[in-house]
């Protein structure tokens, strides 16, 4: 019973670095993709006194992905009745020609504040409008909070990793007699401690298995792509494939390297 406890409770530790882990993936995942969700909303307003061409806007920038025209006929229809339509012909020509610039990527502040200054320093464009602040604003909310989900991890990862270090030094002290008889007998080290590889190894294989549930039912309830859904953004939270693998390779790593750290420092010792 004690060992299955001892048992559980790596598990339970290597089960939280996993899933502090994925909660970053899951969460750099929904970054991107609300940032693809703006890179396609947001667009840049540019008032010219000529025609501009989309290659001229894009000879401007290479962070220019498109431009579309931006029709007037809806203001010149409401005046129809109240100019002539000389004054309205006239009108036409002399109004300015509105553009809306979409992107190829969502941009930084300092790249919206470079494209703004670089289309003013074009002869033909009057003003420039790139919603500085507006998108200052959502851009460095995104940033904090993925920095504060990073730190959150890590500091998960760190004191979870103190914890697997604790039970591993349990279980050296539950076959320490197993261990003294076959170093009498001349087993090297490697063979000695293999049975903490051993334990190690398949608790590893154990916690991935139960983050895989964990996820799969996550998905299967939909509780969370609800509400993903309701900010407009749908991403794969966990790949079983590609998310399982590497699962089961930190799981792994840190089982076998903590493994390692005890088995060395008690041989430095004895």
């Amino acid at each position: 019973m004690k060992s299955l406890k001892n048992h559980i409770s790596l598990i339970i530790a290597l089960f939280t670095v996993l899933f502090s882990v994925q909660i970053y993936v899951a969460v750099d995942r929904t970054i991107e993709a609300y940032e693809n969700r703006l890179k396609n909303d947001y667009s840049i307003i540019v008032v010219s006194h000529k025609a501009l061409t989309p290659a001229e806007f894009k000879a401007m920038d290479s962070l220019i992905e498109r431009s579309e025209s931006i029709a007037t006929d809806q203001v010149l229809e409401r005046l129809k009745g109240e100019m002539t339509k000389k004054n309205l012909d006239l009108l036409k020509l002399t109004l300015p020609k509105f553009y809306r610039l979409y992107l190829s990527r969502f941009p930084t502040p300092q790249e919206i504040s470079k494209l703004q200054k670089r289309l003013e320093k074009h002869s033909a464009i009057e003003r420039v409008e790139g919603y500085a602040q507006t998108h200052d604003t959502v851009y460095k909310l995104m940033l904090l909070f993925k920095d504060v989900v990073q730190i959150f991890s890590i500091a998960i990862a760190a004191v979870t990793s103190l914890l697997i270090l604790k039970e591993m030094r349990l279980w050296q002290f539950q076959h320490a007699d197993r261990m003294s008889i076959m170093a009498l007998f001349g087993a090297p080290v490697w063979l000695r401690s293999a049975v903490l590889f051993r334990l190690a190894i398949v608790d590893a294989i154990i916690a991935t298995i139960v983050l895989c549930l964990a996820f799969f039912l996550i998905e299967q309830y939909g509780w969370m792509d609800l509400l993903l859904r309701t900010v407009g953004i749908s991403i794969e939270l966990f790949d079983f494939i590609n998310d399982g693998v590497r699962s089961l390779l930190i799981a792994l790593g840190v089982s076998i390297v903590l493994t390692l750290t005890i088995v060395i420092g008690n041989e430095e010792e004895e």
